[in-house]
This record gives structure tokens, sequence and C-alpha cells, in this order.
């Protein structure tokens, strides 16, 4: 294999590098290569295997034949993976900065243009995601965090939303994704040929480079680094002909879990998360999204897994959680900055989400007094209902 120890550094020649980069707020690509070329040595692109270019442009790399992304392209909150995009912009964004974007920028501080241009040509920052959705198939042997951590928790709540909603979730897979991924070339080579269609030597090259990168480059801390795992969602079952069938689950990140527990809510986000996901599987299930997708379809879903999700928190029969400690983790989780109204994955702004999820809890409250669980559709019907008062300004 070719020894790149030498030439880890990107050349001005990749100016679409900033195409990865763009977000609802712009930034300045000139800016951005004047600001490398004292800092980083070039790179011959001929070194790279040919049509690399379609690895980091997201038009190109989604498009037949250049790859599969946008054919598995995950139903239910990538903003997640938004917010990667985001923090690793060279210039300031328009979108209000929070407790867990601070967290993130403080893990990528010492990130520079050469640790971003890796990670993302080589689809690092891919690899764990749709590795998890298409062969992380089964509950059985799963282990969540990094060092099995929050296992026994997200366990147990799994078991518990299963046996709270009257829903048929038995065939749902609970699974993790584990930046440790990138440290198996075989898994590597297999995900890169899916989602890139490469033949066997160009996706050896990649995997090769990946654990070259993974020696060479500390920051990346072996593959652990968060940023690599800072995901977490639902999936409905479907068919995809290079696997075959993948069945219907939510996928939990090492990334998410780690940083909701450095901003010291481990004891509520896990579940509460989980919660919220569990949310997507009721409406999977009970046909209540919308036919086309569209920011304001988007923001009625995503409020109605927060109202779902706060339901079962705070229900005597649920998780039974303190309101007022499931209310502090929502105002640090409702507060992800989601500055694009316009975008078909707007989740609403965090008034609105809180406004879901109070309401959410009053309706168990009153439950409480009643002694018994909301019919899963009758709680969405309810919601409908009140959804134009949870949006008003």
């Amino acid at each position: 294999m070719k020894n790149f120890k030498n030439f880890l550094k990107p050349s001005w020649g990749l100016t679409f590098i900033a195409v990865l980069f763009f977000t609802a707020c712009e930034m300045d690509q000139t800016q951005i290569l004047d600001q490398n070329d004292s800092q980083h040595s070039r790179l011959d692109n001929n070194q790279l295997p040919e049509g690399y270019e379609s690895r980091i442009n997201p038009q190109l790399r989604s498009s037949d034949p250049n790859g599969r992304l946008m054919e598995i392209e995950q139903q239910t909150d990538t903003y997640y993976r938004e917010l990667v995009q985001r923090a690793m912009a060279v210039e300031p964004t328009e979108c209000s900065s929070t407790e867990f974007d601070a967290w993130i920028n403080e893990e990528l501080a010492d990130w520079a243009f050469n640790e971003i241009f890796w990670a993302s040509i080589t689809g690092m920052l891919d690899f764990p995601t749709y590795d998890a959705l298409l062969f992380s198939n089964t509950s059985e042997g799963e282990y969540f965090g990094k060092d099995g951590e929050y296992t026994q928790k997200m366990t147990k709540t799994f078991k518990d939303l299963k046996r709270f909603w009257t829903i048929d979730s038995e065939d749902i897979v609970l699974a993790a994704m584990h930046g440790n991924m990138l440290q198996d070339r075989d898994r590597l080579i297999r995900i890169d040929q899916i989602l890139y269609l490469d033949d066997l030597p160009t996706a050896e090259y990649w995997a090769d480079l990946i654990l070259e990168l993974l020696e060479e480059i500390p920051q990346y801390r072996n593959g652990e680094h968060p940023i690599f795992t800072l995901n977490a969602f639902a999936q409905s079952a479907f068919f995809f002909p290079p696997v075959g069938e993948v069945p219907s689950k939510i996928i939990m990140g090492d990334g998410i879990l780690e940083g909701y527990e450095t901003l010291g809510f481990g004891d509520v986000a896990p579940q509460a998360i989980l919660a919220h996901e569990f949310g997507h599987h009721i409406q999977f299930q009970l046909d209540l999204f919308e036919e086309f997708r569209s920011p304001e379809a988007t923001r009625r879903t995503e409020l109605m897994a927060d109202a779902y999700s706060a339901y079962y928190l705070s229900h005597s029969k649920g998780a039974t959680m303190q309101w007022k400690r499931v209310q502090q983790f929502l105002e640090v989780f409702f507060a992800i900055g989601d500055c694009g109204f316009e975008s078909y994955g707007h989740h609403g702004t965090p008034i609105q989400r809180m406004a879901a999820a109070e309401w959410g809890y009053e309706l168990a409250d009153q439950a409480q007094k009643q002694g018994h669980i909301m019919d899963p559709l009758e709680f969405a019907t309810l919601f409908d209902a009140a959804l134009p008062e949870l949006v008003a300004p």
C-alpha cells in the first residue's frame, strides 16, 4: 500500500471541498484556500483515484452512478449530521450558538482543514451511520456507549417503550453506532462499495487510507471521536438490493450519548432521545407521515415525536421522570440550532418544540388521574388538533 504519511495535506486544487460545508448559511471559499496556503503543503491530485470529487460533492456522491447515499437516506432526524457539517464550517454561521454547539466546537478545537478534509473525502463521517443502518439487524449483543456504559439503561427503556405504546414493535431493532467500525478493514470495504459503487481495488484503497489516517492523525482518536457517531435516528423497514431486507430500527450513536453526558444529562438524555425516536416508529406504523415532504410536514412529525416522548417520560406508567428534570434537558436538546426554516428537515423552533413537549406532559398529568395510557392514534388526533396553537407566534 502507498505510504500516506508524507502527504496528508490537501492542495489548492481541491477548491470543491467547500461544497461539503455549505449549509443554509454561506461561507467564503477563497478565504478558506488563502488560510490554508500557509498552513498546509500541497497534495498531488493524481495520487487520488479517478472520480474522487464525488466523495465530497453531495450532489455527485448521491446520484447514480457515483453512489447510493440518496437511496438509503435515513428517514428522520437528519439534522444531527447537519450539526456536524455546520460545526466544521470555517466561517461563522447565522445559527445561534447553543450548549451542544459549544461542546462540538470544543471537541473539534484541534481539527484544522487537514483533519476535516480527510474525514470528509474518505467517507469516515458517513461510514459508521450507514454500516449500522444496513448491517446492525438484530438487537442481540448490542452495547451502547463506547464501553457499554449505557447498555442497561437503553435496553431497559426500549423494553419499557414497547410495553407502554400499543403498536406492533417486536420487529423493531435497537442498534448502536460505534466509531470503532472505522478500524475494521473488511467493514470499510463493504460499506464503501455499497455507498460509492467502487470496485474492490478502489474500495481497498480507501479502506487502507482510513486505517493509516487513524494511525497518523491523533485527533481522530482511532475512530472514537464523537463526531463520527454524532447521530440518532429511526428508520422503517425497507428492501435494499445489495443487502436484502433491512428491518425497522432505531440507531443510537455513541457521540450523541457522550455529548449529553458531558453536558450533565446522562441521567435523562438516553431515555429522552430513545423515546423521541420510538415516537417516529409510532408514526411509521400508523401512517402519520404526510405523502409529500415539506418543512411544515417535517415540523409536524417532529413536534409530535417530541410530544410522544414527553408523555412517556413523565407518565406514571412510563419512565416516571420528574418533569422539572426532563424540562432542563429538553431546553438544551431543543435549543440545537435549527436555522433552516425552509429546509425539509426543519424540526421547529425551540419554543415550538418545548410547547409540544409540555402539551404531552399535560396529557400525561391528566392520564395519571384517570389511570390509563392513551391510545397512540387518539394521541395523534388530539395533537393535530392542538398543532396550530403550538406553532403560533
